[in-house]
């Protein structure tokens, strides 16, 4: 087994957010587009077959067994990676197919559980009946999507004086799979007008890159 492929093992444990406990880590971060589940009861080992309706696996997959046998996967993230109350872990989960194989992929998101802070995220690819890390970002915060076949990254950022709710801008990175990793297509960063008087922020100033 190579340095970069893990196997998939154990229950099935899904998306979830939590609001008690966790980091600490300061507000803000992408937003989170898509409501997360419960967890859900322990089950046979996952099968990558795919749905031809939908394009998702017929089973999920184990998404922390993933984190935690995954060598590419820091010591800092393994050891907060804890369920935020009874048995929810702060993980979402998207399958899609945006490196071209035949099984759909997926992609992780670590969150923090005390404000859902996007900590790190991570993109595995089956390989048979493993699942190789072919993407990972952990400079939070972050978090990643699947559109149209592309992998969407974006990243929050924030200047020495930002408030913890306000960031200076925000960084979209769109990723598309080269046939052996992902490389950059296009870059938009978007700067963001300080609050005035308690006010709603102006609309954001953004510029390309593409």
């Amino acid at each position: 087994m190579s340095a970069g492929t893990v196997v998939l093992v154990g229950t099935a444990v899904f998306a979830v957010g939590c609001a008690t406990g966790g980091t600490g880590l300061r507000d803000g971060g992408p937003a989170r587009t898509e409501a997360v589940a419960k967890a859900t009861p322990s089950g046979p080992a996952p099968d990558d077959s795919v749905s031809a309706s939908s394009g998702r696996p017929l089973k999920k997959v184990d998404p922390v067994g993933l984190l935690m046998k995954d060598p590419k996967v820091s010591t800092e993230v393994k050891r907060d990676l804890k369920p935020c109350s009874g048995k929810e872990y702060p993980v979402d989960v998207s399958y899609g197919k945006i490196t071209g194989g035949p099984v759909v992929d997926i992609v992780v998101n670590v969150l923090s559980c005390a404000d859902a802070l996007g900590r790190g995220t991570y993109v595995y690819r089956s390989d048979g009946a493993t699942y190789e890390n072919v993407f990972s970002d952990e400079q939070p915060p972050v978090y990643a999507e699947i559109d149209r076949g592309d992998l969407v990254v974006t990243k929050q950022v924030y200047g020495k004086s930002d408030a913890l709710a306000y960031p200076s801008g925000e960084d979209v990175i769109t990723y598309r799979w080269s046939g052996e990793k992902f490389t950059e297509q296009d870059r938009v960063h978007s700067e963001y007008s300080n609050v005035v008087d308690g006010g709603v922020p102006p609309a954001p100033v953004t510029s390309q890159k593409n």
